[in-house]
């Protein structure tokens, strides 16, 4: 009989889109603009509410907020939005609906400024991914020194739902910290990225 990954604890058991999330995405470092924004949408969706919520919802997001695309994003239009308000398949919070767009310009700011919003945000980690060296979910903290102050600069250049917790979170998410616990399947193969 084959042995049974050991997983981290917040993805628990009978939950294989939890599992594929976990075993393939959450953690490896990106690089990737257009995931970073992906994840600031769903991030800041999720505020208040469980990842597993927002993650049974990402395709709805994905067809709502033009494939992730900020350019597209930041041109949507009032109607547009208001129009997202009655979609089923996401949080249909006016706020958070509304933020998409605005959170989308400033992140293209951002990439004119520092060249790609990637380079940015590797910045506040020293380009590196820190590996946190959880011995278990206890040992996980909500925030950082590093979330701190990405989020206080994030919230300085006007994006909303980007409090520390919400962006230690998509840190997390996008490998800029490897949380896995140490006894994770995945914690060395993240860490060896």
């Amino acid at each position: 009989m084959a042995k049974e990954k050991i997983r981290c604890g917040w993805v628990g058991t009978g939950k294989p889109f939890y599992e594929e999330y976990h075993d393939t995405e959450w953690g490896v470092p990106s690089y990737d603009d257009g995931h970073h924004f992906e994840f600031l949408i769903l991030e800041g969706a999720q505020a208040g509410l469980s990842w597993e919520t927002i993650l049974k919802k990402r395709e709805g997001y994905r067809k709502a907020f033009k494939g992730f695309d900020a350019k597209k994003v930041a041109r949507m239009t009032d109607a547009q939005l208001e129009k997202l308000l009655d979609d089923p398949g996401i949080i249909r919070n006016r706020l958070k609906v509304f933020s998409a767009r605005k959170n989308a310009r400033v992140f293209l700011d951002i990439q004119k400024e520092f060249g790609s919003f990637s380079d940015y945000i590797w910045g506040f980690v020293g380009g590196k991914p820190i590996i946190g060296k959880r011995k278990t979910l206890k040992n996980v903290p909500a925030c950082t020194a590093e979330s701190d102050a990405l989020s206080k600069d994030l919230k300085k250049r006007g994006m909303s739902f980007v409090g520390s917790t919400i962006i230690y979170a998509h840190m997390q998410a996008t490998g800029l910290v490897n949380d896995h616990i140490e006894s994770c399947w995945r914690y060395n193969a993240c860490k060896r990225r």
